[in-house]
């Protein structure tokens, strides 16, 4: 190890004691307790990795974190548990990966050889390949600025243990956005759980989350281990998180700050090293304002914000994306597929893909499974992309118009619950069978969702 690491703490007994670990593990340790000595140290001498406590007694540690990255070193911020905010504020400035006090040996090792390992590796990556344009990274197809973004965002997030939010739009890649995080990370060797928030009864995603004992709830027939034991060691996603219901936040916040779990019905907890993905296709903040998700969750799990563009913002990946789709599923399928006709790119430029990337991909498969030949051609598309808009300044009829009116004597007869069932499938239907869809169009839960079909299901028997 060239590079000395700095630790900037103030309280001895601790700055002892991370010395201590340190040396250990056969890294050279230069300490200091104060903002000044910090920088004397700094002038006189290089460092690699800089731990730096954010409450000093000559001044506040993110005025020093600034000149630190100027000279390339990585930082990992201090702060108590009280000052989660300041860490998460750290990170937005460039911190590489932040430790809340009181932390581990285990934890404290991990931070600073992941922050090692991406100093070793900057020196040997050419700077053509840090800002090339890719077409292509790690389940994603694009050269539009806005996924650049993403690929640059996900390369330098990548081997940090930081908490990320993903937000953006059904059908936009978060999960694959997820994966890429965990694939460039130092992680990658270990575990990718995801875990669908939306798609699990409230009553059952605990025992999902942090897993059960037997016979600590009926039916909990044998012990089980939850995503969050699951993932130790590498990642767990939390998709569609603001579908959770809030006590079950309570225990993921706990989780989040002490890295322990406690299974249902176990009387100890065990400690987990997991890092926290999480998304959402709803706005969180609205959520929070709206009491269904908690604010300090929210803070605690927003330390890395990346948001998904919708395709309608980057159209002109929309033809690579299509050209490869309709190659993998041409050979999916023994098509002879070969080209999109311009007349279909025409039409795809134009569409709004509210599904996005999800539903691009749906039209392709679609195409490749009911139709052959050498070109996409118009008659080819199905219905909701084929049908192009009024003619340019034609004027859409009045809402009223363009509906009959509803014949509620069709309905008489049937009960209000038989009403509910049916009108929900049918929205269900509606969104080519998204729950999550669905409950957005109703304006419910999609566990309220899942909740009846079970519901209907056993009654059925």
């Amino acid at each position: 190890m060239d590079l000395p690491l700095l630790l900037v703490e103030d309280t001895s007994s601790l700055a002892m004691v991370y010395r201590s670990v340190l040396e250990k593990a056969g890294y050279s340790v230069v300490a200091c307790d104060t903002i000044s000595q910090a920088r004397e140290d700094m002038q006189n001498q290089r460092f690699s990795v800089i731990l730096l406590d954010l409450s000093l007694p000559d001044g506040d540690g993110m005025e020093l974190m600034g000149d630190i990255l100027k000279g390339g070193a990585k930082v990992i911020v201090i702060t108590a548990n009280g000052s989660i905010n300041r860490a998460i504020e750290a990170m937005r400035e460039g911190a590489f990966d932040f430790l809340v006090k009181p932390f581990d040996e285990k934890k404290l090792l991990g931070a600073v050889e992941n922050a090692m390992q991406v100093q070793a590796a900057a020196p040997s990556r050419p700077d053509s390949e840090e800002f090339s344009v890719r077409a292509e990274f790690h389940g994603f197809i694009g050269t539009s600025e806005p996924m650049q973004r993403v690929y640059r965002m996900i390369s330098n997030i990548g081997r940090s243990s930081a908490t990320v939010f993903i937000t953006g739009e059904s059908g936009t890649g978060k999960e694959v956005a997820a994966k890429a995080i965990h694939a460039v990370s130092t992680r990658a060797n270990k575990p990718f759980v995801p875990l669908n928030c939306g798609a699990i009864p409230a009553d059952l995603l605990e025992s999902e989350v942090f897993g059960h004992l037997k016979g600590s709830f009926t039916g909990a027939i044998t012990n089980k281990i939850g995503a969050a034991e699951a993932a130790s060691g590498g990642t767990l996603f939390l998709d569609e998180i603001c579908e959770m219901d809030l006590a079950l936040q309570t225990k993921l916040l706990r989780f989040l700050e002490t890295s322990k779990i406690q299974p249902v019905g176990a009387v100890a907890a065990k400690s987990v090293d997991a890092r926290i993905l999480c998304a959402t296709n709803r706005d969180p903040l609205a959520e929070v304002k709206a009491g269904r998700f908690r604010e300090d969750l929210y803070y605690r799990l927003h330390v890395v914000p990346m948001h998904m563009p919708p395709l309608r913002g980057r159209v002109e990946d929309i033809d690579l994306i299509a050209n490869a789709a309709l190659r993998r599923y041409s050979e999916e399928e023994d098509r002879d597929f070969t080209k999109i006709s311009p007349e279909v790119r025409r039409i795809f430029a134009q569409y709004d893909w509210p599904g996005n990337v999800r539903q691009l991909l749906n039209v392709m498969r679609n195409i490749a499974v009911l139709h052959n030949g050498t070109h996409v051609l118009p008659e080819m598309l199905p219905a909701e992309v084929a049908i192009e808009g009024p003619p340019e300044g034609a004027q859409e009829p009045p809402q009223a118009a363009q509906q009959a009116p509803c014949d509620v004597a069709q309905f008489v007869g049937q009960t209000l619950a038989q009403l509910e069932r049916a009108f929900v499938e049918a929205t269900i239907s509606e969104c080519n069978g998204s729950v999550p869809e669905a409950a957005r169009m109703l304006d419910v839960s999609p566990s309220t969702i899942y909740r009846k079909q079970e519901n209907w299901r056993k009654a059925a028997r």
